[in-house]
């Protein structure tokens, strides 16, 4: 046994990394495992976000303030529906390459990320799979320069995780519908240009449908006061038997199974962007405690704190490598959306945890919006919440292992 074990002996000393130092802030390398594209892309977003994001978001956060331009900004750069085709205006990105730039706008601001992830995912993204070539041809240009705005309505005020229960109807009429009804939590609703949709038709089939501002019957009030995303801008999507031509319906959907293709999209785009988010949080605990001292040495000094430290650079690791993975499936196209409710749930769930961390860490400057971190902690509360809250992802994966749903007691 001892001989048979040598040359196995031999092979691992001299494949030892000893010489190579720890990358703390990569533990697993992700750098490494990324294109020239990849990491020039990133690179890009990163400088921006840190050179035209960082220095608006203190007072947009402060005021309750979304600046319009930056949507042109975005655009600009071809970060606004980075996935699709060159033909229509866009990057024609990979997945990877989206949930790089998710990261790096998140990492300033979850509110950013949000006005970015619903004009790719679920404005831009349902108007290429489900829409007409006039439709794509007419809206993605615009969407994707940041001309134009969308939002995208499904949430109701009494139907949130339960979409299937929702109000609003579109009625047939000549030259197309008249679509009445309420949705509710729509970022960018109060300055879209465009809507998308998704109604109940006279037999119960669920459409999706494209509204344009300045329809009869449509308005889009602002929704104030609330104390998580405050960089964006959030409203309410009001219809009062709004006409629609019958070619602003979506053709090639019907079901949840359009919205829902939406959302696993900008679910994919949170995944990452949250620990985006959390990286913030870690490196800001982080250089606090080193240059904060108390009883004569750094805060870092402190067991506990190194064990905190540890806590969260394990977790923003293990998800990093996890939204990786997952996007590289979906380049491949053999991502599952219950791999996107794992990483959603989970991501959300370590980031909201870590910035919590991060901000007891700072003691009393912890709640100074100035240190940023308890921006993070508020908007993370939201971000654990819409497009599927913790809870209902966990009855997804859980009908994936079980084979029975518990989302109610009736079906």
């Amino acid at each position: 046994m001892s001989n048979a074990a040598t040359p196995l002996r031999n092979l691992a000393k001299g494949t030892r990394t000893d010489a190579m130092p720890f990358s703390w802030e990569d533990p697993f390398l992700i750098d490494d495992q990324l294109t020239e594209e990849e990491r020039a892309v990133r690179d890009a977003a990163r400088d921006y976000c840190q050179d035209k994001l960082m220095s608006r978001v203190l007072e947009a956060n402060r005021h309750e303030k979304f600046h319009r331009e930056i949507m042109n900004e975005m655009g600009a750069l071809g970060l606004l529906g980075s996935t699709l085709p060159e033909k229509y205006g866009c990057a024609g990105a990979n997945y990877t390459t989206y949930g790089l730039v998710a990261r790096e706008v998140e990492r300033v601001d979850s509110g950013y990320r949000s006005a970015m992830s619903v004009q790719s995912s679920l404005v831009m993204h349902p108007i290429y799979a489900y829409g007409t070539e006039e439709q794509r041809q007419k809206y993605l240009p615009r969407l994707a320069s940041g001309e134009w705005v969308g939002c995208f309505g499904l949430t109701e005020p009494d139907h949130g995780s339960d979409p299937g229960g929702m109000k609003t109807r579109a009625v047939t009429v000549p030259g197309g519908f008249k679509v009445s009804g309420s949705k509710m939590w729509i970022t960018n609703s109060p300055i879209a240009d465009v809507a998308v949709v998704w109604a109940k038709l006279d037999g119960g089939a669920i459409r999706g449908f494209v509204l344009e501002r300045g329809m009869k019957g449509l308005t889009t009030p602002k929704i104030e006061g609330k104390f998580s995303l405050r960089a964006s801008v959030t409203g309410a999507i009001m219809m009062d038997d709004v006409f629609v031509p019958a070619e602003n319906m979506l053709p090639n959907v019907s079901g949840l199974g359009g919205p829902f293709g939406c959302l696993n999209n900008a679910r994919y785009g949170i995944a990452w962007g949250a620990m985006g988010a959390a990286e913030f949080c870690w490196m800001r605990a982080r250089d606090y405690t080193l240059d904060r001292k108390q009883f004569g040495r750094p805060l870092a000094a402190n067991q506990l704190i190194q064990k905190k430290l540890a806590d969260m650079q394990t977790e923003i690791a293990l998800g990093l490598q996890a939204c990786l993975r997952v996007g590289r499936l979906k380049d491949d196209g053999r991502a599952q959306p219950e791999m996107i409710s794992l990483i959603k749930r989970n991501n959300c769930g370590k980031a909201l945890d870590i910035a919590r961390i991060a901000r007891d860490m700072h003691g009393g400057n912890g709640v100074s919006d100035e240190y940023h971190v308890i921006r993070h902690v508020m908007n993370l509360e939201a971000v654990n919440t819409y497009e599927g809250t913790h809870d209902v992802h966990a009855l997804i994966l859980g009908r994936a292992m079980t084979g029975i749903q518990a989302f109610s007691s009736g079906q």
